[in-house]
């Protein structure tokens, strides 16, 4: 207690003082990040098994490309989707395909063979 009166001086700061101490952060800057983002998940894969019954028009292959490739009664959507056009039975087969250059390669297809009504 200066001067004598019990009231308590205040100490004269300097405006560089003033000035600092309010605009200084007291955490580090955050920044941005050029990571931090993620795309949706597709779900691709194969929906229905071999021996399964499915009705027409039923998802069986959800893919990008064909790495199976459509058989009978099997068409392929425009995202390479291969989908039922008969009720029937799912039936996986692989045959030996003729590529561009004559050497073959073996290419997995679905078929739907149709339920005998």
């Amino acid at each position: 207690m200066a001067g004598g009166h019990g009231r308590a001086v205040r100490q004269r700061l300097s405006p560089l003082t003033v000035m600092c101490s309010k605009h200084m952060a007291h955490k580090k800057a955050g920044g941005s990040t050029h990571l931090g983002r993620d795309s949706k998940p597709k779900y691709l894969g194969t929906k229905v098994g071999d021996g399964e019954t499915v009705k027409s028009g039923a998802i069986l292959i959800r893919q990008r490309g064909t790495p199976i490739h459509p058989g009978k009664n099997v068409r392929k959507g425009k995202d390479d989707t291969l989908f039922a056009i008969a009720n029937g039975l799912v039936k996986f087969t692989t045959r030996k395909r003729a590529r561009f250059d004559g050497t073959m390669k073996n290419t997995k297809f679905v078929n739907i063979i149709p339920h005998k009504a």
